[in-house]
Formats: structure tokens, C-alpha cells, sequence
């Protein structure tokens, strides 16, 4: 009878699963997701989201006094020009008007395109020729919207301007109709 050495029948001793690469790159799909999906939850808990109004109807009345401003601003002719001087940190402008009406007091919104905190709000006085300085500590870079109206809000201009890209904003009321 023939007899076997027991050292050629053992099968190679398998490494425990861990120290296989092949487990790992398996798991590592599914753990991407799981932190992708806890990142997800943490960015919709943590930022505000500021797109929903809660009166469309009275918002949409609103839109209709706005668009009669507009018709005003272009019926006097207004022109606004602004551009900010980062030496003297200050927004220096001009507001005109082909029918010579004095701008007299202004406000003008600098509303961010989509942090409603970083909002800014400034009054300014014109002087005989429709000229204005406001002190600005710090413009931020991006995509801004700007809206010019009077004490009385009689009318208004508006525009986006996209800083530094553009280093002046001009608009005419007659370019919107």
C-alpha cells in the first residue's frame, strides 16, 4: 500500500478576508454614498433655503408697482452710473435724467445672487449734477444685482453687475423696454 506524506495533501492556509484587497474595494462604493449622503444632510440642515416666498399673491401685486416704476424711470429718462473705488473703499456713481428732475435723495440695494444676509442697503444724497459717494467697506466679488429708486419711490432702475469682472455698471431706464 502506498502511503501519502501528509506535507502534499495540505492545501495553502487562505488569508483571513481582511488582508484581501478585493473585500475592501467592494465596501468602498457603498461607505462613498453612505458619507456623500450625510454630507447632503448636513448642507440642506446647515443653509437656509432662501428661494420660497410664503404670499406669491401679494408678491405678484408687487411686481405690477414695480413695472409702473420702470415706465417712470424710462418717461423721465434716468441714467445711473456706479463703479467702486477699492483705494477710498467707496461706491461713486451719477443718477441723471433727460427730463432734468434732481435725483435729490437715493437708496440703492446691493442684493447678492443668492446669500440674502449678504444684502446691502444704501442711502445716498445726489448733488445739482446727479453725483454720489458712499462709503463701502468691502465689496465682495460676484454677481450682484442693483437696484436705484428715489426717496419716494417714484421709479427705479435696475441691473446685474457682475464685480470685478466689470469694473463700472451703467444702465438706461430705456434699455429694459
Amino acid at each position: 500500500m502506498a502511503t501519502t506524506s501528509p506535507v502534499l495533501n495540505r492545501l495553502p492556509e487562505e488569508a483571513p478576508w481582511y488582508k484581501h484587497r478585493w473585500p475592501w474595494l467592494l465596501m468602498l462604493g457603498p461607505f462613498i454614498v453612505v458619507i456623500a449622503g450625510i454630507f447632503t444632510i448636513w448642507i440642506a440642515v446647515k443653509q437656509q433655503d432662501a428661494l420660497v416666498v410664503d404670499d406669491y399673491y401679494k408678491q405678484g401685486k408687487a411686481i405690477n408697482q414695480d413695472l409702473r416704476r420702470d415706465r417712470v424711470a424710462s418717461n423721465l429718462g434716468m441714467h445711473f452710473k456706479v463703479y467702486y473705488d477699492t483705494d477710498k473703499q467707496k461706491l461713486v456713481g451719477n443718477v441723471s435724467s433727460d427730463a432734468r428732475q434732481q435725483a435729490g435723495e437715493i437708496q440703492l440695494r446691493l442684493i447678492h445672487a443668492t446669500l440674502p444676509e449678504k444684502d446691502i442697503v444704501l442711502y445716498a444724497k445726489t448733488d445739482a449734477a446727479g453725483r454720489f459717494e458712499i462709503s463701502l467697506p468691502d465689496l465682495e466679488a460676484g454677481r450682484w444685482q442693483i437696484l436705484v429708486e428715489n426717496k419716494q419711490r417714484d421709479w427705479r432702475l435696475g441691473g446685474v453687475w457682475l464685480w470685478p469682472t466689470q469694473e463700472n455698471f451703467a444702465v438706461d431706464a430705456d434699455e429694459k423696454l
